[in-house]
């Protein structure tokens, strides 16, 4: 892995870790391995760095809530997927997490991945849920923008729910919840 590389992956982790706050250039290069002169080479500082890091995190989340999304099944199949697929509970969502961040917030640069991510995620899952309805597999008065932004907020305050009690048994729980409200009538 080249030193570029070592840094953004070493970035990504301690950021989902320890935060923005929390993450020193110098912690990062000890993380990579790297020198400062390196960081400072190939990033014009810990800003550029985080941003690189962050749009990745970015990237990879909506590629894999993309590959469950378009999977196999019902729209109700789908959310099922998605909110069931495998996480690291406990360690919380990568994006989220910086949404805590007061540094991140204060930076519109720095936040706008956090927040286009977010909003890609409720817009994809608002299509699903409207296909659902249109389908007649969802009753017709649900508001699919609505239900979208609930099921992001079950997986964001089921993580928030699962690290404060340090088991995933809250998030799990919080999924059986919404699923039991979505369950098409038989």
């Amino acid at each position: 892995m080249s030193t570029p590389e070592r840094l953004i992956e070493s970035t990504r982790e301690l950021l989902w870790e320890r935060g923005y706050v929390g993450t020193s250039p110098k912690a990062i290069q000890q993380h990579a391995g790297a020198g400062q002169g390196s960081m400072y080479h190939h990033f014009k500082g810990k800003p550029d760095l985080a941003l690189t890091a962050i749009r990745r995190t970015a990237e990879e989340m909506r590629a894999t809530a993309e590959g469950v999304l378009t999977g196999p099944g019902t729209p109700y199949d789908r959310v099922e997927a998605y909110l069931r697929r495998e996480r690291d509970v406990l360690r919380g969502c990568p994006l989220g997490r910086l949404t805590m961040d007061p540094d991140v917030i204060a930076s519109e640069e720095l936040r706008a991945p956090v927040d286009e991510t977010l909003d890609w995620l409720r817009e994809r899952l608002a299509g699903i849920v409207e296909e659902g309805r249109e389908q007649g597999q969802f009753v017709p008065s649900l508001d699919a923008e609505e239900i979208a932004a609930t099921i992001v907020a079950t997986v964001q305050g089921g993580y928030v729910l699962a690290r404060a009690s340090g088991s995933p048994a809250p998030f799990d729980t919080a999924v059986r919840g919404l699923l039991s409200l979505l369950r098409p009538a038989r």
